[in-house]
């Protein structure tokens, strides 16, 4: 049973909204620069590609009612092979979320292949051929009924669809905390990717977590597995015509998630690149020193405390945040003592 509070996905791409009919199906995929706000809102903050295609089945041919004839483009941008725009996006991106008071949470891709074959598209997620099978018949009975929800909707000019996050580990995708600060003192040392599926009911796209190799310490290594529990969510779901395969999803999250680009050995010594990652990460750290200066620094100390802790090198700010949060715990545990 489906029973989270849903998040917003601001400025969905289209991947994300993909449908069908008896005629044909939608086909292709996004690259995505993700943000979030305190209460883990998800933002489209700039597109590395979209490629989807409109797939019309042949007509009037008995045996070949569900094969492809043609392809129409529908929507295409791509700046994944020009190193410049690529920077530019990155640059931009960033310079938005800082003034905006938001966090950048990482890459995102999504993948529709109207689930036409036993390929998961996704890499790094493999599941059992049994599973695909019930996704294929069921998108084709859905298409052939034409019951694909529709999401989309609009506030004050902005265009958002409701999500959930589903899956045992969904506290690693939808990182717990009471606000900016908490999300970004946890999510500056994250790292790994998480993979699955997006199964919509008729009022959220549901982001079903597979499996993930996320970690929030340097030296964790995740084990692999397959989340049996979503399998079972969804085989009922769809079972009981609730929920509808749409695509798939991959979640690179972190700053250091900008590495899984194909150019980013082109691009990581880019000037305007260096500056705004610099800036990035004084933007964070000023928040999780925020964040400690709250948790007991008296007001009277709290601007000599901040301005000397920016007069430290890079790798002396590392320490110090590291002995706040040492401290913190410490502290926690013997409240709760």
């Amino acid at each position: 049973m489906i029973n989270d509070l849903f998040l917003r996905f601001y400025n969905p791409p289209t991947a994300l909204l993909a449908s069908g009919s008896k005629n044909g199906v939608e086909l292709g995929g996004s690259k995505l620069i993700l943000s979030i706000d305190g209460s883990h809102n998800f933002y489209n903050e700039g597109v590395i590609y979209t490629e989807m295609s409109w797939a019309e089945f042949y007509k009037d041919i008995i045996g070949l009612e569900d094969q492809i004839d043609t392809f129409t483009t529908q929507e295409f941008k791509s700046i994944r092979e020009d190193p410049q725009a690529l920077v530019e996006t990155i640059a931009t991106s960033l310079q938005k979320i800082m003034e905006e008071e938001k966090l950048f949470y990482g890459i995102g891709d999504f993948e529709v292949d109207a689930f036409m074959n036993q390929n998961t598209v996704i890499p790094g997620l493999k599941l059992d051929s049994n599973l695909i099978n019930k996704l294929m018949d069921a998108h084709k009975e859905f298409r052939d009924t034409t019951k694909f929800p529709k999401l989309m909707k609009e506030e004050e000019n902005t265009k958002f669809i409701n999500i959930t996050i589903q899956g045992t580990n969904k506290e690693k995708v939808k990182i717990k905390g009471k606000n900016l600060e908490d999300i970004a003192d946890k999510l500056r040392f994250a790292k790994g990717f998480a993979t699955g599926l997006i199964v919509s009911s008729q009022k959220s796209a549901n982001f079903f977590i597979m499996n993930d190799r996320i970690v929030f310490q340097e030296d964790k290594e995740p084990e692999f597995y397959i989340d049996e529990d979503c399998i079972l969510i969804i085989e009922s779901g769809i079972e009981r015509k609730k929920l509808f395969p749409i695509s798939w999803f991959r979640l690179d999250i972190g700053i250091r998630s900008l590495k899984t680009l194909d150019l980013w050995n082109e691009i990581k010594d880019d000037p305007l690149l260096k500056q705004v990652l610099k800036e990035y990460n004084a933007y964070i750290e000023k928040l999780i020193v925020e964040k400690y200066i709250n948790l007991g620094i008296s007001e009277d100390t709290e601007k000599d405390f901040e301005k000397e802790f920016f007069r430290l090198n890079p790798a002396q700010r590392r320490k110090a945040l590291k002995d706040m949060l040492d401290a913190i715990r410490d502290l926690t545990k013997k409240m709760e003592e």
